[in-house]
């Protein structure tokens, strides 16, 4: 007999598939050792329980995409990033990778990216898979899927699901859990502060400018990659003129990724906006801006435009 799954009426828990996000995979026995020499986190510390977040620079220092990492099975690795610019971090990858016993595949579509969220989703995903990551960036995996805990609190998951088992896994999850809107976990992941690099940005940013010496995304003690002394002397000798700052953006619609912003008094861009999404009729978006113009005031595409209002990141800057 079918397992059957209670709907919980008072679970408090939300799931979306992430059609914004995709999956690029690398698979075989150089994969971790490839990265290692391409990306700014420590491919050492991954393994099938711990997911990792990571950039991949220009040998200039700008990034071409921010990533999730994790082992879907031995030597078969996924990096979750933006659809939109899967294709060409496949591109700017594999004119390095051919040295490498290792093949990418930034075409595949055969593993599902999922985001489950509230206070009562680890009841509920234990309830589905019957396993659940303890810790932020923990993960676990089974037939056909694979979890990443994504926040600190144990309520924000990443779900991975191949095609082979995702109609009953989705199956279960609509028992389980509400289906809401793309927009509420994309809006949930500005408000934690992670910028995602988005097809306008790719390559407009060095990593300090996004926060990303701030959240886990860069190892200083790793040793060389692609970008690293630009990376490195950003950070031992320098500072990074703009920062990310966390916003709500006038509106009623998200401002495209890259929009220039500017500053009372001033002719020329001082920021962009890195990402903004809908919540409860709210856009919530995240710019990178100089100090200067953040104190002077944002204004949104023109000297003139809407002025926008700057909150409060989870995490302090270097200025505050």
């Amino acid at each position: 007999m079918a397992a059957h799954y209670i709907r919980y009426p008072l679970l408090n828990c939300q799931y979306s598939p992430l059609q914004q996000e995709a999956l690029l995979h690398i698979a075989g026995p150089d994969s971790l050792t490839f990265l290692q020499g391409q990306t700014t986190c420590d491919n050492r510390n991954l393994d099938p329980d711990h997911a990792l977040p990571g950039v991949y620079c220009t040998p200039q220092g700008r990034v071409v995409c921010d990533f999730l990492l994790s082992q879907l099975s031995e030597d078969h690795y996924a990096m979750r990033l933006r659809r939109d610019i899967r294709a060409n971090s496949g591109v700017t990858f594999g004119k390095y990778i051919i040295f490498s016993k290792a093949e990418l595949d930034a075409q595949r579509d055969d593993w599902q990216v999922l985001a489950c969220w509230g206070p009562d989703a680890a009841r509920a995903l234990h309830e589905i898979f019957d396993a659940l990551p303890t810790a932020r960036y923990g993960a676990c995996s089974g037939d056909g899927f694979v979890l990443v805990q994504v926040d600190g609190a144990g309520q924000q998951f990443e779900c991975y699901l191949d095609s082979k088992t995702s109609p009953q896994r989705l199956a279960q999850m609509d028992e389980i859990l509400q289906l809401s809107a793309e927009s509420e976990w994309q809006a949930l992941q500005i408000a934690g502060g992670i910028g995602r690099i988005e097809a306008p940005t790719v390559e407009e940013f060095v990593p300090q400018m996004l926060n990303y010496d701030l959240t886990g995304h860069i190892s200083f003690t790793k040793g060389c990659y692609t970008g690293q002394e630009v990376v490195a002397r950003l950070h031992y000798r320098g500072k990074s003129k703009r920062r990310m700052y966390l916003a709500e953006l006038p509106g009623a619609k998200p401002a495209a990724a890259g929009t220039a912003l500017f500053s009372t008094g001033t002719e020329q861009s001082v920021g962009n906006v890195v990402n903004s999404a809908v919540s409860d009729g709210q856009v919530v978006g995240l710019v990178v801006a100089t100090a200067n113009g953040v104190e002077n005031g944002l204004h949104l595409g023109a000297k003139d435009g809407p002025v926008l209002s700057i909150g409060e990141l989870p995490y302090l800057l270097e200025s505050d």
